[in-house]
């Protein structure tokens, strides 16, 4: 009973560490969710949309009227003379018919004024100005679906090379192993007289060759783990893949035909349709924005001065405070004949930046067909080297078998056993590259073909 309880402990303590182990595993789906919440760029992105709808409520009050209060108080002489002059903005105003003679007296008048400017009707401008900044938001948003699919298909392939990677590592730590087995023996040949000792020493050399390979091997692990830990904001050491993703998509042998390709609703697509849409809308506020103008205008004035209706020069003091008053109201219109011009020649850049962005769209379409067919024929020469690796698999592990006893019956020298072994690790690590290509491929057709979520789905 007491051995039954003590290994029955151990079992259940075994239990929960393979348990915790699996628990730490990151599910790919999980990751993506993290990235999506937690990568800067898409953080980014999204302050860019925030900053566009800013924009758009701002472009919304461009309709509001401008009404304007102005009050001043002016000290200085009121002696005008005739003839006609163009203001230039700088030459002040001086109300009076002309005297029969010059009078420097000084004057203080006081105005204040409440004055309307309102551009009631633009045929159609204020229209096109709301339907631009509208077009502005939505590139902004498929630039941020566009980052977000970038960064799904820069996710999934640095997950992969996890996979890869581990596969990799557990290929360097059986290599290690044998490696170490080969010593023993050698160890022990070589101490009864039946191998030279410099097999001991390349036996050595190639053991530490495996350990720094499995170093290297181990800080590429770290580095991808890394990068990935940048964009999601998981801690690194934490970000350990479903090592069964691999064997999932292998075992489903119709995992091919189920990945269709939906290019017309793809983000990259998307984007760049909205960046046409963008332009043409553009195109349409160009030719509204010199149209006519349908203006109200309106104001309301009271003034005071120290000079009285006789003409008399008073104290200063008495020209504060108002002593006439006044309104005018008006409707005109506006509209500059030489801006036809100016539309034509707009009108063209932006015809010509439409055109670019439709050359750019139907890039993008080649592309992605382009990449769709690409994936299509590595899938197909995955499935292929798939196929065949298992035969380089058991011949190499069979031909090494041969070797270690042929070897350790003194019939073979180290350099044909470690050749063997080499052979051996060649088609372990090229087995592990196929189960890789073809994931890859899968993944990469998926990405390519906006099929991600069908992909995941599989591997729930």
């Amino acid at each position: 009973m007491h051995y039954l309880k003590r290994y029955g402990c151990m079992a259940l303590l075994l239990l929960l560490a393979i348990t915790a182990h699996a628990q730490q595993r990151v599910t790919l789906k999980d990751l993506l969710k993290k990235v999506d919440q937690n990568a800067p760029a898409l953080i980014t992105d999204s302050a860019s949309i925030a900053i566009k709808q800013a924009q758009a409520n701002e472009t919304r009050s461009n309709w509001l009227p401008a009404l304007k209060l102005n009050y001043q108080a002016d000290v200085g002489t009121n002696n005008n003379t005739a003839g006609p002059y163009f203001g230039f903005g700088i030459i002040p105003s001086n109300s009076r018919g002309v005297r029969t003679q010059s009078n420097t007296n000084a004057v203080l008048t006081n105005l204040g004024i409440a004055a309307l400017d309102w551009e009631i009707y633009n045929f159609g401008a204020y229209a096109a100005q709301n339907k631009v900044a509208g077009s502005d938001i939505t590139v902004e948003q498929n630039q941020y679906q566009q980052s977000k699919y970038q960064l799904q298909a820069y996710t999934i392939g640095n997950y992969l090379q996890l996979l890869r990677l581990q596969d990799y590592l557990t290929i360097q730590s059986r290599n290690i192993k044998r490696n170490q087995q080969i010593r023993r023996s050698i160890q022990s040949l070589a101490k009864s007289g039946i191998r030279p000792g410099v097999d001991t020493s390349i036996a050595e050399a190639e053991l530490s060759k495996a350990r720094l390979t499995y170093i290297e091997l181990n800080n590429q692990l770290k580095q991808t783990q890394l990068q990935l830990a940048a964009i999601s904001g998981l801690p690194y050491q934490s970000i350990m893949p479903d090592t069964m993703v691999e064997t999932r998509l292998i075992m489903q042998t119709n995992t091919p035909e189920l990945i269709g390709a939906d290019t017309a609703n793809h983000p990259v697509i998307n984007y760049y349709r909205s960046v046409v849409q963008n332009s043409l809308q553009k195109e349409e506020l160009v030719k509204k924005q010199y149209n006519p103008k349908v203006l109200l205008e309106a104001a309301a004035w009271a003034r005071g001065s120290s000079v009285d209706a006789n003409d008399n020069f008073n104290s200063l003091s008495s020209g504060w405070g108002f002593s006439r008053s006044n309104y005018l109201v008006g409707i005109g219109i506006s509209y500059n004949l030489f801006d036809l011009r100016h539309r034509q020649l707009k009108l063209r850049t932006q015809k010509t930046a439409t055109d670019y962005a439709l050359k750019k769209l139907d890039e993008q379409k080649k592309l992605l067909a382009l990449g769709v067919n690409q994936a299509d024929e590595e899938l197909n020469t995955a499935k292929q080297r798939l196929a065949e690796i298992p035969n380089q698999l058991k011949a190499a592990n069979a031909g090494y078998r041969q070797k270690l006893s042929l070897y350790k019956s003194g019939l073979t020298d180290i350099i044909e056993l470690n050749a063997a072994l080499n052979i051996l690790y060649r088609a372990e690590t090229d087995y592990a590259q196929a189960r890789f290509a073809y994931t890859s491929a899968i993944f990469q057709k998926a990405v390519t073909g906006n099929q991600v979520s069908s992909i995941l789905n599989l591997l729930n």
